[in-house]
């Protein structure tokens, strides 16, 4: 995946900027993002200055259980920073088949390639739980992008990061039997969402197929093999993961 950084002119910056500059020392005590604690890490490279910039030029969105956050190809006007909740995103694919990409908690930041590219949204999010999100004007994030060196070094790694990550779940997801994407998917939830051997889960059957690539009834028979050889117990939307050793075993395997 190739990521093309787009420029605004300097001029353009600080007609904007320069304003905000101007008041800050009156505006520091009221600016929200100033004093956030559920600040993205790449926005700790920003200056006081930059955060009120930011500020002036994002709002607050909260959002209830089940709503669609933004969709796939509608226009990207903003960056998404969720900061409470949880939330799926996910690709829409052909015959209204979906797969789960990943599921995003607080704090983090969601843009996409379409930032810099099209300006368009190439994967959907909806909100698993009630959550809530601070949406950045795009043109904004671009400016800060150009005035600060570091801001932009901190975007290209969180870019790249991302990248790794697709490229590991596309090798999952196409070189695993269905068994070995059934242990990847709830190790995952296990271990990097939900952050715990036992958890419930807002994620419906349907999700958890998305999820690891399979139709609804392969992941129920899949869960049904996992629960009867004593890896998994399952009561409704309450897993607990008994064998983790084992599903290690079968997520190596394949």
């Amino acid at each position: 995946m190739i990521f093309v950084f787009i420029f605004v002119t300097e001029g353009f910056f600080r007609k904007n900027f320069d304003g905000y500059q101007d008041n800050m020392e009156g505006l520091k005590s009221t600016i929200r993002c100033l004093h956030c604690t559920d600040k993205v890490g790449i926005f700790n490279s920003l200056t006081s200055e930059e955060l009120v910039y930011i500020d002036s030029n994002r709002h607050n969105v909260n959002f209830n259980a089940g709503e669609m956050i933004f969709k796939q190809q509608t226009a990207l006007t903003h960056i998404v920073c969720l900061t409470s909740g949880m939330t799926k995103i996910y690709t829409e694919g052909l015959n209204k088949k979906n797969l789960i990409l990943k599921i995003a908690k607080p704090v983090e930041i969601i843009g996409g390639p379409g930032l810099f590219t099209d300006c368009r949204h190439h994967f959907s999010m909806s909100a698993l739980i009630d959550c809530s999100a601070c949406f950045i004007e795009v043109q904004a994030f671009k400016n800060i992008i150009e005035q600060n060196s570091d801001f932009a070094l901190e975007t290209l790694k969180h870019i790249n990061l991302l990248s790794i990550a697709h490229i590991d779940r596309a090798i999952n997801l196409t070189q695993k039997q269905m068994p070995g994407r059934m242990a990847d998917a709830l190790l995952y939830l296990s271990n990097k969402v939900y952050e715990n051997k036992m958890f419930t889960t807002n994620l419906s059957r349907q999700d958890i197929a998305d999820l690891s690539a399979m139709s609804k009834e392969s992941a129920i028979r899949v869960l049904k093999e996992f629960k009867d050889t004593g890896l998994i117990t399952v009561d409704g939307d309450t897993f607990y993961i008994v064998n983790q050793e084992g599903l290690v075993k079968i997520s190596q395997t394949g």
